[in-house]
């Protein structure tokens, strides 16, 4: 039986990747981790690649696949600097990662996303908006950039006005955008949540 994966905006993604006729290739740009997304697209036949920056977070992904018989094909890399060719994948996408990073580096890493999707193929990225409760914490670096910490370990996040996201998607189609603020119990407190979700085509 498919585990039901974390990242419940994917199921979303996978329906708008069946209804089109794209080679079944899909790159996942931050793939590591305990409930490797991956394992969803690969249930349904999908030829998976991903990549982590976290060689701790591959390692723990690749036991997920060992146990459970799956070649996910995740190793240690860059999303700003892909080792992948040019136009060989019909689907990438980025979940709860990208914005780990300084927006000067989330451009680069679209800008590496795109030059390995095919024309017509689709992209879902994600980012954290100025509506998140953390947004403002910590020390400021500029336009909405803050070091935070996760697990101890300081990260950076970056956020974005909700309609802010647009303009990197001016060489591409938005077929899907959702602007999404959820409150949910974490650690025994009310938090709110702030995202917005694209998927994007690239054109022909």
């Amino acid at each position: 039986m498919q585990d039901i994966i974390k990242q419940i905006p994917l199921y979303r993604f996978l329906m708008y990747c069946q209804e089109t006729e794209m080679p079944r290739r899909i790159l996942d740009c931050g793939a590591g981790g305990d409930m490797p997304p991956l394992s969803l697209f690969r249930s349904y036949g999908y030829e998976t690649y991903g990549i982590d920056a976290d060689p701790k977070q591959c390692e723990i992904a690749g036991e997920y696949a060992k146990q459970r018989g799956l070649e996910l094909n995740i190793r240690q890399g860059d999303m700003r600097r892909l080792d992948f060719a040019d136009a060989s994948m019909g689907f990438v996408y980025s979940y709860n990662t990208i914005f780990h990073m300084r927006k000067k580096d989330v451009e680069q890493a679209l800008k590496e996303m795109k030059r390995v999707l095919m024309p017509g193929g689709l992209m879902f990225v994600n980012f954290l908006t100025t509506n998140d409760f953390r947004c403002g914490q910590g020390p400021h670096l500029g336009n909405h950039q803050y070091e935070q910490f996760d697990d101890d370990l300081p990260v950076i996040h970056s956020y974005y006005d909700p309609q802010e996201p647009d303009s990197l998607f001016h060489d591409m189609e938005i077929l899907y955008k959702e602007d999404r603020v959820l409150e949910r119990i974490y650690e025994g407190e009310k938090i709110r949540q702030g995202f917005v979700d694209y998927i994007v085509r690239m054109f022909n």
